[in-house]
C-alpha cells in the first residue's frame, strides 16, 4: 500500500505523525519504507534520529535521484542506524523499517515528465519489498503533491497500486479552512487529480484526516482549569466541529485524532512504550492512538466504516 502524507501548511504535525504511524506498523510485522519527499524541508532523519544521515544524504537522496543526478537514492535501515536508544535493537516480531531520505540542501523544484517516470520506477521498485510505503509530501500544494498525483494518475502508472491520502492539520479555525481548501478547493488534491486523468470519486474516497495536536478536555491537565476558560475551551471545539462538518472534513472523514503531546511538540521525534510505561513523559492516550491510526490506514473494513 501506498501511502501520502499531506497538509494544508507546515507546523501541523505531518511529518512526526506519519513517521509514529510507520514505526507502529513496523512494530506489528509490516515491512516498511518511509519516503522523504518533503522537498522544502526534508527533515525526516531527524524524526528518525539519524543526525549522521544528514551530511551523507548530500547528493545521494531523493532530490538527486528524481533529478537523474544518481542511479538510486540512499536507503537507510533505521533499526541498526538509529540514536534513538529504545531502537538500537529491532523488537522481536517487527518488520523491516527504511528510510529513504531527501538530500541535505533540498527545496522545491519543478517536476517534469522524467522526473514522474523515476518516480514511479521507485515505487514499482519498493513495493516489491514492502508492505507500506509512506511518502512525506511537502506542505501545501506542491510540486511533491503534484508529482505524486501524475504518478498515481492512468497515465503515470501507480494507478494500480492501492494508494491513500492522509491530510494533516492542526485543530484550529485556520487550519481546518485551510486544509478542507486543500483537499477539496478549486485548486486542491482532487481538481489537480482530476486534470490528470483520476477519477474525481475514487480520489475523494481515498482521503482522509489526521486532526493533530488536539486538547482532550476530559483529560486532567485541561478538565481542572477554572470554569470560565473550560466553558470557553468547550465552546470552541463545539464551533470547530461545527466548521468542519461545514467544509465536509468533519468526523467521518476523520481516520484519527492525536491528542496534544509534550514529547511530539518539544522533541518531535518516534514515542515508544518505554516513553509512556518506563519514564512516563508520554501519555498513554497519544500511544493508543498512533496505534490505532496505523491500524485503520490499511484496514480495509475500518476505512470503509468512516
Amino acid at each position: 500500500m501506498l501511502v501520502f502524507a499531506a497538509s494544508d501548511k507546515g507546523g501541523t504535525g505531518r511529518s512526526v505523525t506519519s513517521a509514529n504511524l510507520a514505526y507502529h506498523r513496523a512494530l506489528g510485522g509490516a515491512d516498511v519504507c518511509f519516503l522523504d519527499f518533503d522537498f522544502g524541508s526534508p527533515t525526516a532523519a531527524t524524526v528518525f534520529d539519524l543526525p549522521d544521515v544528514l551530511p551523507e544524504a548530500q547528493g545521494t537522496g531523493l532530490h538527486s535521484y528524481l533529478r537523474g543526478e544518481t542511479g538510486e537514492p540512499l536507503r537507510v535501515d533505521v533499526w541498526s542506524r538509529t540514536e534513538h536508544v529504545d531502537l538500537r535493537h529491532r523488537p522481536g516480531g517487527s518488520g523491516r523499517l527504511v528510510l529513504v531520505p531527501g538530500d541535505r540542501s533540498g527545496g522545491e523544484f519543478v517536476t517534469d515528465e522524467e522526473q514522474v517516470h523515476r518516480c514511479v520506477d521507485l515505487v514499482l521498485g519498493l513495493k516489491r519489498e514492502f508492505d507500506v510505503i509512506v511518502v512525506d509530501l511537502s506542505a501545501g500544494r506542491s510540486y511533491a503533491v503534484d508529482l505524486v498525483l501524475a504518478a498515481t494518475s492512468p497515465r503515470g502508472g501507480l494507478d494500480r497500486l492501492k494508494h491513500r491520502w492522509l491530510v494533516f492539520h492542526r485543530w484550529t479555525r485556520q487550519h481546518v479552512t485551510a486544509t478542507a481548501e486543500l483537499a477539496f478547493g478549486p485548486r486542491g488534491i482532487v481538481q489537480a487529480g482530476v486534470a490528470r486523468g483520476h477519477d474525481p470519486d475514487v480520489l475523494r474516497d481515498a482521503i482522509r484526516f489526521v486532526r493533530a495536536a488536539v486538547p482532550d478536555l476530559e483529560s486532567p491537565l485541561w478538565s481542572q482549569v477554572e470554569p470560565a476558560p473550560y466553558a470557553w475551551m468547550r465552546q470552541c471545539d463545539s464551533a470547530l466541529e461545527r466548521l468542519a462538518s461545514a467544509c465536509n472534513i468533519g468526523r467521518s472523514r476523520v481516520l484519527g485524532s492525536i491528542p496534544l503531546e509534550p514529547v511530539l511538540q518539544w522533541q518531535e521525534r518516534l514515542i515508544t512504550d518505554e516513553d509512556v510505561y518506563d519514564r512516563g513523559i508520554a501519555n498513554e492516550a497519544t500511544w493508543k492512538a498512533l496505534g490505532d491510526l496505523a491500524q485503520r490506514l490499511t484496514d480495509d473494513s475500518l476505512w470503509g466504516e468512516l
